[in-house]
């Protein structure tokens, strides 16, 4: 049976007794603890700082790129004809006029040939020059329609239900336009093209000798200018004027987008580098942010301020001529009139303005965030190195403080039981003492 420490002959509380003494001995781990939470605050917040550094880096690059502000938008004159654009769109317009839109061909068996079950035993579909051979298994319905299916022929049946218990075939071309035309043949049975194939027309330059038919197997004529595709919806009776012009709103919101990806960073630096106070009921305390302190990440701020906001240009001049401009608390400001203002007068000085700040944050923010060598990415690796280190050192105070309780408990221990012993030989020594002392008194 184990012995119990408390107040086994002290009467004391021994138990509580070696838990004060434990807590004086585990005062330099628990420093250790506070500085591993505040290393690994510090990490947290570095991470998110690195994350968002590391996101502007991109899209400044993207931003930088050359060509990268050469937007265009393409509109057309008719609410049935769409245009999209890619990066390779130039400026230019043409005229056109939509003739006639794509279909994929439908055939089907006739009306007065509805079946409950195929009567033959072969068909031919001839589909892209080739000629194939369908032979189901039997002659229900379903056995067909797979067959075909897996024939590979261009084509897909389905069976479609036209009254109780009857059905008719149809057949579908796996691809638009004249390329998906087929034929199918069976004897006995004519079938009926609910839909021919058929491309897609436009002519352009209509009503000119210089009028031109351009065929597409859908309605979408990719690259009718480069880099511009449209899609018809319908076919016009009138021509149909394509335009496709510098996108300035594009541009517009390219440039503030930069300047409001440079800004998250300054409110994330600014919201961890500010004093707080707090009153309490013991007063009024105040806790500087935990980047307050920080001189790498100071630099960074200050790297990427100096680029978004440093004179551009031949001859120099400052950015705010062009409606980015740096505000008295130290972050950046945009002026969408004033930079509409200015790439309306000079298109191609305002986008090479853009793109040198571009190209100047885009370095800042890389030299930051590189996941090799980067500003920030060091001192993360060099914080959690230091983690890990502090996790060592926590981890071999709790051994040293289990060893230093255990040595505790026995001496206590000890201490219990040979006191308890003292106890038990002075209740002895007093027997026998008071056995003397009746002796004595008889006599």
């Amino acid at each position: 049976m184990g012995i119990s420490l408390d107040g086994l002959a002290s009467g004391l509380d021994t138990t509580a007794l070696i838990s004060s003494v434990m807590q004086v001995e585990a005062i330099p781990q628990t420093l250790l603890k506070y500085k591993s939470q505040d290393l690994q605050s510090m990490v947290s917040a570095l991470q998110g700082l690195n994350s968002k550094v590391a996101a502007l880096a991109t899209q400044a690059t993207a931003a930088a790129k050359p060509g990268a502000l050469d937007l265009n938008t393409a509109t057309t004159t008719s609410d049935k004809v769409t245009a999209t654009t890619t990066a390779a769109a130039k400026a230019g317009a043409i005229d056109f006029q939509v003739t006639q839109l794509a279909q994929t061909q439908v055939t089907v068996t006739p009306k007065v040939n509805a079946v409950v079950g195929w009567p033959y035993t072969t068909m031919t579909i001839n589909s892209g020059g080739q000629s194939y051979t369908i032979e189901p298994l039997s002659s229900d319905l379903d056995d067909v329609v797979k067959s075909v299916n897996a024939a590979g022929a261009g084509v897909t049946a389905s069976k479609v239900a036209v009254g109780a218990g009857e059905y008719r075939l149809q057949f579908t071309a796996t691809k638009p336009g004249e390329a998906g035309a087929f034929t199918v043949a069976d004897p006995g049975t004519t079938f009926t093209n609910v839909k021919t194939a058929q491309d897609a027309e436009i002519s352009l330059w209509p009503g000119t000798t210089a009028a031109q038919v351009v065929k597409s197997s859908t309605n979408t004529f990719t690259d009718l200018l480069p880099g511009v595709s449209i899609t018809a919806k319908e076919v016009s009776a009138t021509p149909v004027t394509l335009t496709v012009a510098r996108d300035d709103a594009g541009i517009t919101k390219l440039a503030s987008d930069l300047v409001s990806g440079v800004n998250g960073i300054f409110s994330y630096v600014a919201a961890r580098i500010a004093v707080t106070s707090t009153t309490g009921t013991s007063g009024t305390s105040t806790k500087a942010g935990i980047f307050a302190s920080d001189s790498a990440v100071r630099s960074v701020n200050q790297n990427i301020l100096s680029a978004a906001s440093l004179p551009v240009g031949t001859p120099p001049r400052s950015p705010s001529e062009i409606g980015i401009s740096i505000t008295k608390t130290g972050t950046m400001e945009f002026d969408e009139k004033k930079f509409s203002a200015a790439l309306a007068a000079d298109p191609a000085g305002t986008a090479a303005k853009v793109q040198e700040i571009a190209t100047r944050v885009a370095a800042a923010a890389t030299n930051a965030s590189d996941k090799y060598d980067g500003t920030l990415t060091k001192k993360i690796t060099g914080q959690e190195s230091e983690v890990r280190d502090l996790a060592n050192r926590i981890s071999d105070w709790d051994t040293r403080l289990e060893s230093r309780k255990a040595t505790l408990q026995r001496t206590y221990s000890g201490l219990e039981v040979a006191l308890s012993n003292m106890q038990a030989q002075q209740s002895w020594l007093t027997a026998q003492l008071g056995g003397l002392s009746s002796g004595s008194k008889s006599q």
